[in-house]
């Protein structure tokens, strides 16, 4: 019978009619085949997969930067203004793409450090002490959800996920009418946080008080939203570089956590 005479088949031992020659000559011996057995097997570092520990150390980095440019907004108080424009158009980037792009998430965390310093700058000049209380209450809360979500008594379910994203939405709408009132001096603005600096009826309470409460728990949730991320990117072996994205969802949470805890604290001050 003739050979094939299509390159790819005529060029391979395996139908060239001498495969199984070739096949004999180039087996591996019992001691190749025993030394291959008892290798180690790969390692999700070795294939390039997401891990713990790496996606640790890249978040790490991330507050590490947010830290150093936090300390020159620190300084320059100003500059919040610059950090908060950048940060957010570079966080609706970072948010949308499909493929993480580290440049642009460093550039966030640095953005993001200019307008968490600047405006801690601000408020504690206002109100003195706030920062320190601001930082340990986001430390303490970090580490309560963190504990609970590594010990399997806090998960995300599919259910409070959708109360949670009702919830949110409600917020921001609250956010963007509070601030539009305040850009327009609406009477019933009047105070330092709009309608945040309202009393409840009836109480001493400033509004935002609740408002700030409800938004700590959203953004516990989210938190508790960022560990399932990277809790599923693991199991699933998502590329390694999907640890910078874990890494830039969780500082999103955290700054937002810290921001909603400034702001409380500076609205329980100015009641006192």
């Amino acid at each position: 019978m003739a050979l094939s005479s299509n390159p790819a088949f005529s060029n391979s031992s395996a139908f060239n009619g001498r495969g199984d020659v070739a096949a004999r000559v180039n087996a591996p011996s019992p001691q190749e085949l025993d030394e291959l057995y008892n290798r180690p097997s790969a390692t999700p570092v070795d294939t390039q997969r997401m891990t713990y520990e790496d996606t640790i150390v890249k978040t790490v980095s991330l507050f590490a930067v947010l830290l150093a440019t936090a300390a020159v907004g620190w300084f320059v108080p100003g500059l919040f203004i610059v950090g908060m424009i950048a940060g957010l158009v570079l966080g609706l980037i970072n948010t949308f793409k499909r493929q993480p792009s580290v440049p642009l998430i460093v550039g966030y965390a640095a953005a993001e450090g200019l307008f968490v310093g600047g405006i801690s700058s601000l408020f504690e000049r206002i109100w003195p002490g706030v920062v320190v209380q601001a930082v340990i209450a986001t430390l303490v809360t970090v580490g309560v959800v963190l504990a609970l979500f590594a010990s399997g008594k806090v998960r995300a379910s599919a259910r409070a996920t959708k109360i949670f994203l009702v919830a949110m939405v409600a917020y921001l709408l609250f956010s963007l009418v509070n601030v539009g009132l305040m850009l327009f001096n609406a009477p019933i603005a009047g105070g330092a946080f709009g309608i945040n600096s309202m009393m409840i009826p009836g109480t001493s309470i400033p509004f935002g008080v609740v408002i700030g409460a409800l938004a700590v728990l959203l953004a516990s949730y989210s938190l508790v939203l960022d560990f399932e991320y990277v809790k599923q990117g693991v199991a699933t072996g998502l590329p390694q570089k999907f640890g910078w994205q874990a890494g830039f969802g969780i500082m999103v949470t955290v700054v937002w956590l810290y921001v909603e805890f400034l702001r409380l604290f500076a609205i329980l001050r100015g009641s006192e």
